[in-house]
């Protein structure tokens, strides 16, 4: 048996154990049969060993490894570039594993694709690269040899492994860079609505927050620090069984910030489909590589599901919300549709 076909019943073989897996009553993560695969399979973009035209793969999954198609891909066509490539752990990805090596060695294999990845961009285009503590040094550094690096983003994962002789890992993060000094940026589109604890009044009128029935917000600009991210769990529709898959509302932040509305959002390391998912819902267009087909597949079922359900969860009325709001939510959304019904 010779290493592809070697690699294909690894696949097969951890996705028999997925489908086998029992789901309790609640669970919602994201489960297909083989009649769904049937129909979503030939939605899949392969590659023909020919140059892609952007029309080929707009709103399009490209089922392959993104390092034998990058001499293939459109350049200068994209607002806004999210990397998620493996970290630089031991991980079995589906049965695609990546293995854990040396800094010098995971620089090396960022360098190897980064420049050709970067050419997708447009000259004003933005690129975001997630990480760990463990590569990050790795991550800065090839972001400063190829983009001018605008920030760090440090997210709360909110869950983590307890250590009894370490610090317990809850954080990550994601470098944020561009190609050039002009490009875009939508602040207003990622402001926080976050409660106010001790309230300020001027001339006895509340500064800069709003006093409402269901408590006191005021409504302030991003920092680099987000602690309202919530990891998928089994009782949300958008999770599936990807071992590190990232919250919509995290990708969310990203692309409402740089890729304005009508652009174009790619994604080499798809996963489960995330960063076009919320494209889609935050009326972006798309484009994502992904190796296992597996994945590729989930990716055109939440597709599929995105356009009866629009909804991130944290992300309503134009802007985010502080964890567990879930209540105050959904009731500013009830008297938004009164106050429509009552015009």
């Amino acid at each position: 048996m010779n290493k592809l076909n070697e690699l294909q019943k690894l696949r097969d073989e951890a996705s028999a154990t997925i489908l086998e897996r029992e789901r309790a009553p609640r669970n919602r993560t994201l489960t297909l049969s083989e009649a769904q695969r049937d129909v979503l399979r030939p939605r899949l973009l392969q590659s023909s060993g020919y140059p892609f035209s952007v029309a080929e793969i707009l709103n399009r999954t490209l089922n392959a490894d993104i390092l034998s198609v990058l001499d293939l891909l459109p350049t200068s066509f994209a607002d806004l570039l999210i990397l998620d490539p493996p970290y630089n752990l031991n991980k079995d990805f589906n049965g695609t594993k990546f293995s854990k090596r040396e800094d010098d060695e995971y620089l090396a294999y960022l360098r190897s694709w980064m420049p050709g990845i970067l050419k997708v961009l447009k000259p004003n285009g933005s690129v975001y690269i997630c990480g760990d503590w463990k590569s990050t040094s790795c991550l800065y550094q090839v972001m400063k040899e190829f983009t001018s690096v605008k920030n760090r983003i440090t997210w709360q994962r909110e869950k983590g492994r307890g250590a009894k002789s370490n610090w317990k890992n809850a954080t990550e993060d994601i470098w944020f860079g561009t190609l050039s000094e002009d490009y875009y940026f939508d602040v207003d589109a990622v402001k926080q609505k976050r409660k106010v604890i001790a309230p300020y009044k001027q001339d006895g009128l509340p500064k800069d927050w709003q006093e409402t029935e269901d408590g006191n917000f005021r409504l302030t600009h991003p920092s680099n620090f987000w602690d309202d991210i919530s990891i998928p769990y089994w009782s949300m529709p958008e999770n599936t069984d990807h071992p590190t898959q990232k919250p919509e509302k995290l990708i969310a932040k990203l692309i409402l910030a740089s890729c304005p509305p009508g652009g174009i959002v790619v994604d080499p390391f798809l996963g489960s489909g995330t960063t076009s998912v919320v494209a889609r819902k935050l009326d972006r267009q798309y484009f994502g590589v992904e190796i296992n087909d597996e994945y590729c597949l989930w990716a055109e079922q939440r597709l599929e599901n995105a356009k009866r359900d629009r909804a991130i969860q944290g992300y309503s009325g134009g802007v985010f919300w502080e964890r567990n709001t879930m209540n105050l939510q959904l009731a500013e959304t009830n008297k938004t549709k009164k106050a429509e019904v009552a015009e």
